[in-house]
């Protein structure tokens, strides 16, 4: 009795010991506890995350755009948001202490979604004389001006409506308006919910037709990144075999979203999950260089077009953006 009175205490005293090790990391999401957000807590349930010495906690987010300031006044030290967002952030804030260090989002899920009902098909020049309802703030229609320039439509014909987000699908389900803007992985989930069959839905996406814009990367803020450099890296290393899992198998990944998201759906959350390794981030030039970098001549163009979105007197250099160098070795993140 005495040796397993021992024994307990002696637990008891290296348990608290043993956490203590872990470096604590807060990290923001840009949205909800969704299906794409899967690898991220993926990292904690398979005990990525710990083996990295880590101890990470994940909050939501309200936007890809609120993470930015998130991370760069130090509130969060790493958070995942849009890239795009990010060049014009530092465009007017350029001594802001953030940077990109990891893209997930290869392919941004900008698009314009319509229904081939009311006349919109996989061709921009659908969208012609058509009403568009766009809710101001959103990401995807942020990139409109770029889009026109890039696909060259003719938007002499084209109605804008502004429209609030809760109201955008069911104003599209209704026919009120032949096409909407927003993240293609969310808004096709929630027309399909709203009775639209899937044959009916086409999305258009944005860099399908001339644009070379990146989406959401994960972020660090970079003074903390320089005095903990062994945690971002450990933190990247970690993501990376949580996104290797979660691409090999969805179907277990999404449950550590549902275990967190009780009055999500599985079914739902699986589909937009699938959705988005299969647009967004398992595209032809991940498979070939690996998850995580960038090419800096694409991340260069990209910034060229956003001067069509953004006033930017003073666009950042793409190293500013985007540093490659907290990447695990090119060969451990390819993604087979």
């Amino acid at each position: 009795m005495l040796f397993r009175s021992l024994l307990t205490a002696v637990a008891l005293a290296v348990t608290p010991a043993v956490a203590s090790d872990l470096t604590p990391v807060r990290f923001s999401l840009d949205w909800k506890f969704e299906g794409p957000s899967a690898p991220f807590f993926v990292g904690i349930d398979q005990g990525f995350f710990e083996e990295e010495g880590l101890e990470v906690t994940i909050d939501s987010g309200a936007g890809s755009r609120e993470s930015i300031p998130r991370v760069a006044t130090g509130t969060y030290p790493m958070g995942f948001g849009d890239i795009i967002s990010l060049v014009n952030f530092l465009a007017e804030t350029p001594d802001a202490n953030v940077a990109a260090v990891y893209m997930v989002y290869n392919r941004p899920p900008f698009a314009v979604i319509g229904r081939k009902s009311q006349g919109i098909t996989a061709d921009p020049a659908s969208l012609e004389g058509k009403t568009l309802g766009a809710p101001p703030p959103d990401a995807a229609f942020a990139q409109w001006d770029a889009f026109v320039e890039a696909s060259g439509i003719d938007t002499s014909g084209i109605t804008i409506e502004s429209v609030g987000f809760p109201v955008r699908e069911p104003m599209l389900a209704q026919g009120r308006v032949d096409a909407v803007f927003g993240f293609a992985f969310s808004t096709i989930l929630n027309l399909k919910a709203q009775g639209v069959a899937d044959e009916d839905i086409v999305p258009i996406f944005m860099t399908d037709h001339g644009l070379s814009l990146y989406g959401n990367a994960i972020m660090v803020n970079t003074e903390w990144a320089e005095e903990n450099t062994e945690a971002v890296e450990g933190f990247l290393r970690a993501f990376t075999k949580a996104l290797k899992f979660t691409a090999e198998n969805p179907e277990e990944a999404v449950k550590s979203v549902i275990a967190r998201n009780e009055i999500a759906s599985e079914a739902v959350e699986l589909e937009r999950l699938q959705m988005a390794l299969s647009d967004n981030i398992l595209t032809e030039e991940v498979m070939s260089d690996g998850f995580g970098g960038v090419n800096s001549a694409r991340l260069a163009e990209s910034i060229e077009e956003l001067k069509t979105t953004y006033d930017m007197a003073n666009p950042p250099a793409p190293d500013a953006v985007f540093d490659a160098g907290y990447l695990p070795p090119a060969d451990t993140r390819m993604p087979q």
